[in-house]
């Protein structure tokens, strides 16, 4: 029984004790774990150092598309010219021809035995518009340049004539007083400089004896009217 009143108090004195440590412990969680060491039991658990909070990671920094400005506008390069300012103005009809050298029309003829008989006056006023290449007949009359046969035509002045049409189809080369044509020299032909077209004579109103080429050139808008042309001086174009 003695012992029995000595238990007792002595229990509750512990378990008073025990409080107390218990409460000391929860109040401090290091003394809280050297108290359940020292009663044998279960170590608590390691308490975790207070980490910082998270920080989300913030999102990566989009630079905002650069801004680029239009392109300007591609300067329109200077209106050009209407074409026919570029284009040298026309010559004068009658200056066409004068561009080329000629091919001295007779054979066998040479510049220096070329006479200037362009614009002398003729019988009832008329102006010689065209010079007179003497030469013996039957001497060849060749083409003075490229072209076609035009007109093969027969008239009281110029006897048996021919038109030449030059490829600008607008010079036009007359030849006169022959005394025959070259054969298959027909009109349309294609004809090449130094092509024989007939023979000197002295038909039409060349006069008995007279054997000469006569010579023209014109020029004309419209090579349909061969006859009509502008006449220009050759003398200048067979030098």
């Amino acid at each position: 029984m003695r012992s029995s009143r000595f238990l007792i108090p002595f229990t509750l004195g512990a378990l008073c004790m025990l409080a107390a440590v218990m409460a000391a412990g929860w109040a401090v969680p290091e003394l809280f774990g050297r108290v359940n060491v020292a009663l044998g039991w279960a170590p608590a658990p390691a308490v975790a150092p207070h980490a910082p909070p998270l920080i989300a990671a913030a999102p990566p920094i989009v630079p905002p598309p650069a801004v680029v400005a239009p392109a300007a506008p591609a300067v329109p390069p200077a209106a050009a010219p209407p074409v026919a300012a570029l284009e040298a103005e026309p010559l004068a009809p009658a200056a066409v021809a004068s561009t080329a050298r000629l091919l001295i029309p007779v054979q066998g003829v040479k510049a220096a035995d070329l006479v200037n008989t362009y614009d002398q006056s003729r019988g009832q006023g008329r102006r010689h518009d065209a010079i007179d290449i003497m030469a013996p007949r039957g001497t060849p009359v060749v083409a003075a340049a490229d072209g076609v046969v035009m007109k093969r035509f027969q008239s009281e002045r110029g006897g048996i004539t021919l038109y030449q049409l030059a490829p600008d189809q607008r010079t036009i080369y007359y030849y006169a007083h022959l005394d025959r044509y070259a054969p298959r020299m027909v009109e349309g032909r294609a004809l090449r400089r130094g092509d024989v077209l007939g023979y000197v004579g002295n038909t039409g109103d060349a006069g008995p004896g007279n054997y000469h080429l006569h010579f023209e050139v014109s020029t004309t808008a419209d090579p349909r009217k061969y006859w009509g042309g502008v006449n220009q001086n050759p003398y200048p174009l067979l030098r």
